[in-house]
């Protein structure tokens, strides 16, 4: 199973230098033998809000590493134009001499939506044929389109991508829908355990390489990632008490995004709205510190390397294929380059435990 890092920030405190810690962690994995770091993107909120373009902070990976694999997790593929994407991750996979790759969503927070509103009804029917144009591109194969004049013209990335194929995968909470369409698309899966269970990620992706296998046989190489919050240090209480409060803060800042959504969603988030608004701040603590609990013990990767080998453990027979370790939840910078020691130790005793 391989190892990667994930951010996705909670920038709810202005702060100096905000990427360090991307920029730290992408030399710790590059130098440690991990597979890849992702980007998100994010847009009008600080829960994620230090990524509103990908291929941006990709090219910053990109520029201070020399064999990590560099990603989108993910792209919002509605809010731009095929061409667009395929451009700006072609000068990613130039910048990195062909280490680029892309998760693709469809989008769900409607104010995001405000960069292009007029897709936010089609966001799922239509990306299939997005991500269609975005590899027929990749390809070098032009597409046309209608310029300033009115003119069809027929156009092609530049610079050309170095590598043939854009490796994509289709991001998912847990769908049955998403990880089929996935397997049939040959696409790999971004997943996460916030709201789902490892055994019902197993069979989701038992599910998923089954209509793999029955569409692309041995074409292609069917992949799952988890994107868990990861912090390994070497007592466990002490790393629950490291992670307590910002962790709990950042799940705060991704209920005010609940809210954010549902306000957006007009009529359809009027039901959602009544019953958030029925929740007292006493009853919204509570809630943040039994989703703190919950999110320790069973969706994250917390405590010792004895401990967390338990978890990749679990994963691995899942199925899954890669760990991606969210680190930037709010822990202080140096507090999470300090523990990349562990996280590293972690890496190492499974690749021996496992010969892989």
């Amino acid at each position: 199973m391989d190892f990667s890092l994930f951010y996705f920030a909670n920038n709810d405190t202005e702060q100096q230098d905000s990427y360090r810690l991307l920029l730290e962690g992408a030399r710790f994995a590059d130098d440690h033998g991990f597979t890849a770091v992702w980007t998100p993107e994010r847009h009008f909120h600080a829960f994620g809000g230090l990524y509103p373009n990908p291929a941006v902070t990709g090219a910053a990976v990109a520029a201070v590493t020399k064999r990590v694999a560099v990603r989108a997790g993910s792209v919002v593929a509605p809010l731009h134009h095929p061409m667009r994407i395929a451009e700006e991750w072609s000068v990613v996979d130039n910048l990195s001499n062909g280490r680029a790759g892309v998760a693709i969503a469809s989008g769900w927070h409607a104010a995001d939506f405000a960069l292009r509103p007029e897709n936010y009804e089609t966001r799922k029917s239509a990306l299939m044929d997005t991500i269609d144009t975005i590899r027929r591109l990749w390809r070098r194969e032009s597409i046309e389109l209608v310029d300033g004049a009115g003119e069809s013209v027929s156009l092609k990335v530049f610079p050309p991508p170095v590598q043939p194929e854009l490796p994509v995968w289709l991001t998912t909470g847990g769908s049955p829908a998403t990880f089929e369409l996935a397997g049939r698309h040959g696409l790999g899966v971004l997943t996460h355990l916030l709201g789902q269970e490892v055994g019902t990620l197993a069979q989701r992706i038992a599910e998923y390489r089954a209509a793999f296998q029955e569409h692309q046989g041995d074409g292609g190489r069917a992949h799952v990632a988890v994107m868990l919050h990861t912090f390994v240090g070497t007592d466990r209480e002490a790393v629950r008490e490291t992670v307590r409060e910002p962790f709990s803060r950042y799940l705060a800042s991704s209920f005010d995004l609940l809210v954010k959504a549902a306000e957006a969603a007009g009529a359809d988030g009027a039901a959602m709205m009544r019953e958030l608004k029925k929740v007292s701040e006493e009853d919204r603590r509570f809630l943040v510190a039994q989703a703190f609990d919950r999110y320790f013990e069973t969706s994250g990767m917390f405590g010792t390397v004895e401990e967390c080998m338990a978890t990749l453990k679990q994963l691995a027979d899942a199925g899954v294929d890669e760990v991606a370790c969210l680190v930037d939840f709010g822990v202080a910078t140096d507090q999470v380059v300090d523990g990349f020691q562990h996280l590293a130790r972690l890496h190492d005793t499974w690749r021996a435990h496992t010969g892989r």
